[in-house]
């Protein structure tokens, strides 16, 4: 996770939620594809739907540039409820995974094609477009075809062409999936830094842990067309709220336990041969079973010893998981009589 996602200021979307999503329900015959969902997001954000294939979050995206109906619920942007609005009158955009480039026109009128769309004078498309090319530094690339460019450079072809119309929100689907590993981490920054030079509140789709955590001021973790959580990329690593969403994000090591202590600043579970101070993460009372989510970065090898004791994040039903760290380590499987084991890196030397 880089540390800048953490440090960004979050707007606070109770004080000023531009986009409410209000009990969003989508079906499909018999099959929830989107069940139940309400969440607000604030004007300036960059909310990141994370989850795996088939969990809901491309279907959500899709409802909120109105390529799908809902089946009921309520989207409201900047005070309007959209749903019965058609994608066309909506001060949408979205980017696609595939970026969805004109292959016939050059960079420069793939920028102006929507603009050009909606009437406006020559000498202003002029403006606009030299205007976008500048942000994405493509100035020198204005001529030349999609085919001639980078998946970098498409990219960023694509994304001052959804910024050009200035829409009021921004839908990214998987914007970054199509970049092979190495492009896709030096452009995480580079599109965060073109987003909030805009100012625009964007929506970002992603099953990438380290895309959304990197890039987001917010998340929001589904699974089964429900949101299971949603906070911080710092909050949802350190304090998961379920199994699920301990499991999904990162590297994790579970165990199940048993409350012995129950304290209000803090709570001690008993574990297979471990003990664990908790000091949040958690409500219950003593003798309650939970799951114990234990990062490998967390654990620290000893010699062998009748009780080792770990500092924890725990969950009644579940937790979370993280990214190893970028540095060399070496990681060890670690064992207990009972069979119960994990993993936990020390450094190399």
């Amino acid at each position: 996770m880089n540390p800048a996602a953490s440090q960004r200021a979050v707007p606070t979307p109770a004080a000023a939620a531009f986009l409410q999503i209000r009990h969003i329900v989508k079906k499909f015959d018999e099959v929830f594809a989107v069940d139940d969902v309400s969440l607000d997001i604030a004007q300036g954000e960059i909310f990141a739907l994370l989850g795996s294939s088939g969990c809901g979050k491309s279907t959500l995206l899709r409802m909120l540039a109105g390529f799908e109906t809902p089946t009921s619920g309520q989207i409201v942007l900047g005070g309007q409820d959209i749903v019965g609005l058609a994608p066309y009158d909506r001060p949408i955009n979205m980017m696609f995974q595939s970026y969805a480039l004109f292959p016939h026109l050059n960079v420069w009128d793939n920028i102006a094609f929507g603009l050009r769309r909606d009437g406006m004078s020559k000498p202003d498309i002029a403006q606009r477009v030299d205007e976008m090319l500048e942000m994405v530094q493509l100035k020198a690339y204005a001529k030349r075809k999609p085919h001639q460019l980078s998946g970098g450079q498409q990219q960023r072809v694509a994304l001052a062409r959804s910024l050009a119309k200035r829409p009021r929100l921004l839908l990214l689907d998987e914007p970054l999936g199509a970049l092979d590993a190495k492009l896709r981490q030096r452009t995480q920054l580079e599109l965060v830094h073109i987003i909030q030079r805009v100012g625009v509140t964007c929506v970002m789709v992603t099953h990438d842990q380290e895309e959304a955590m990197t890039m987001a001021t917010r998340i929001g973790v589904m699974s089964e067309g429900k949101i299971l959580q949603i906070g911080r990329p710092d909050e949802i690593y350190e304090t998961p709220n379920c199994r699920f969403v301990a499991d999904f994000i990162g590297t994790v090591n579970l165990f199940k336990g048993r409350v012995s202590v129950d304290e209000p600043d803090h709570v001690v579970i008993d574990g297979p041969e471990c003990r664990h101070y908790v000091s949040h993460g958690i409500t219950g009372t003593q003798g309650m079973e939970v799951d114990i989510a234990v990062r490998p970065e967390k654990m620290a090898l000893q010699a062998a010893a009748p009780l080792v004791t770990a500092r924890a994040s725990a969950a009644e039903d579940g937790c979370n998981q993280p990214t190893l760290p970028a540095m060399r380590v070496i990681l060890w499987s670690v064992g207990t009589p009972s069979g119960s084991g994990g993993t936990a890196p020390t450094p190399w030397s």
